[in-house]
């Protein structure tokens, strides 16, 4: 069977031990990047296993090898760089080929910046709108934030969105001239130690950020 397992974000004590029984036991791991792998393994004091790269640039070349291997009997588990495998990671070809081939799924659920940051953000919870990373074009941007605003009129939600600490800014200052000075969160470093989760208006996050630099993968709401 093939084990979706999801991996700290930050802090390793946020492991399952559901997590740490079955990477132990797996027969390979599927990682996103081995290095990444060895570091988790090493820290949680397991050798010796077999680790495979597997990164949404060779998902399609190594996907036959590993429904081969799956269907030989071998467990196998995925897991990303932090947090949990699919949520804007590599992963849904290979799973969905799974489900064809009525190889059982596994998640080992757990860490998830997502929902992390969402708990602590003090905007509604109740129903939110996960977008994944923006695109990196002005153009898509611009047409995703307005999509997205189009269908509020419909379904009020949270809208969450992961970004990168170079474009934060300019991704604040689009979401400020569809929405206005609204008030959004934005997370940075979760569970680690310059965890900083902080929700204003976004005025005065434009202005934060413009003097302090933002380091790590960011989660902002609104």
């Amino acid at each position: 069977m093939l084990y979706i397992v999801a991996t700290p974000i930050g802090n390793m004590r946020d492991i399952s031990q559901r997590a740490i029984e079955v990477l132990t036991s797996a027969n390979l791991i599927l990682a996103e990047d081995t290095r990444s792998a060895g570091k988790l393994l090493q820290a949680l004091g397991i050798s010796g296993k077999k680790v495979q790269s597997f990164f949404e640039h060779n998902e399609e070349q190594k996907m036959s090898g590993v429904i081969d291997l799956l269907k030989a009997g071998s467990s196998l588990a995925l897991i990303s760089d932090s947090g949990t495998p699919l949520i804007s990671d590599p992963g849904f070809k290979l799973v969905r080929e799974c489900q064809k081939e009525g190889i059982k799924v596994v998640p080992i659920p757990g860490p998830s910046a997502v929902i992390a940051a969402l708990s602590a953000s003090g905007l509604p919870t109740d129903k939110f709108l996960f977008v994944g990373f923006f695109p990196k074009s002005k153009g898509k941007r611009k047409q995703l934030l307005g999509n997205i605003r189009k269908s509020q009129k419909l379904v009020k939600t949270s809208v969450v969105v992961y970004e990168s600490p170079y474009r934060l800014l300019t991704t604040l200052r689009e979401i400020r001239e569809i929405w206005g000075n609204i008030e959004i969160c934005v997370a940075c470093e979760i569970t680690k130690f310059y965890e900083d989760i902080s929700k204003d208006f976004v005025n005065n996050q434009i202005v934060k950020f413009s003097k302090k630099k933002p380091r790590g993968e960011i989660t902002i709401i609104f």
